[in-house]
């Protein structure tokens, strides 16, 4: 076959075929069932055979999808081995560890976590990539990606770091000019500054009361705004010149909350939480290396974003 096929898409098509359905997969990964469809589809495409017969509710192996899972499981099973077997005999950290972070947050936390790690760990290589837009997560290009929340995708292994509540907040000054927002619905009438991130919705905020946990209260406001960027610093720094409302983490506004120079609004609705996870391929996250890593950025993680 021209195209080869990695562990991430063996790894993909096992839990899928464990999960029953299209649907069923799709509701489990967190994610459409186009998608699951898409990712399918690509694999057989790259292997050039059919390996399900599907619906979205039924699905069926064909004779190559059998074949498929029945080396899929076996090596999968080898990479555990494998796995457990390095992490038992790599003592210390060493070798090359590839991270990857969002531009602003990687800038501001992760850099100065990677500089303590290196001087703890001198036999570590480190390289560390800031990017605007996120690399495909199960695709071998980092050991380490750190993210904001949990990714739909079963080929790779999430751990959280941290809580990341969000908040609305605005200047004095705009609020004073344009009015306090009462309910979700009053958004549309303000000037909404939008940080525009990976596939994150666009231009639409999700937002629900916090006196009921019913994932059926949750209103999808579209809003409108002049200022639109990808990079969260900009975005606060807008707010604070009085140019709208813009969501952030808490822990990146609490110091302009606590002196008066942004204001929360909408206190009593709350946007979905996007806590920070460590991502990992099956086929790296028990070395030493990414086990140490991973450790020293939640511990720093927890006690800076309190």
């Amino acid at each position: 076959m021209e195209s080869s096929i990695s562990a991430a898409d063996l790894s993909f098509f096992a839990s899928l075929v464990s999960s029953g359905s299209l649907s069923r997969a799709a509701r489990e990964l967190n994610v459409t069932t186009a998608a699951v469809s898409r990712r399918l589809s690509q694999m057989e495409a790259r292997l050039k055979v059919s390996l399900l017969n599907r619906t979205t509710r039924r699905m069926s192996l064909t004779a190559e999808g059998e074949t498929v899972l029945k080396h899929a499981r076996s090596i999968l099973a080898q990479f555990t081995d494998l796995q457990r077997e390095l992490g038992a005999s790599e003592k210390e950290p060493s070798g090359l560890l590839r991270v990857n972070a969002t531009l602003g947050f990687g800038r501001s936390h992760i850099a100065p976590i990677v500089s303590e790690f290196a001087k703890k760990f001198p036999q570590v290589e480190v390289r560390l990539q800031l990017s605007a837009d996120p690399p495909p997560l199960a695709e071998d290009a980092f050991d380490v990606c750190i993210r904001f929340g949990q990714p739909p995708d079963a080929r790779v292994i999430a751990r959280k770091l941290a809580d990341n509540r969000r908040v609305l907040c605005a200047s004095p000054a705009y609020l004073a000019q344009h009015g306090e927002p009462l309910s979700p619905a009053d958004l549309a009438k303000h000037q909404v500054i939008s940080i525009r991130q990976g596939e994150e919705a666009y231009g639409v905020l999700r937002l629900s009361s916090k006196a009921s946990k019913s994932k059926d209260t949750v209103q999808a406001i579209k809003t409108r705004g002049a200022l639109t960027t990808n990079d969260g610093s900009v975005a606060v720094a807008w707010a604070l010149a009085g140019h709208g409302i813009v969501l952030r983490a808490e822990w990146d506004v609490r110091s302009h909350l606590q002196r008066g120079k942004l204001i929360q609004v909408l206190p009593k609705f709350h946007a979905p939480d996007a806590d920070i996870y460590a991502i990992t391929l099956p086929q790296s996250h028990n070395t030493a290396r990414v086990r140490e890593f991973v450790q020293t950025v939640q511990r720093n993680l927890l006690g800076a974003l309190k």
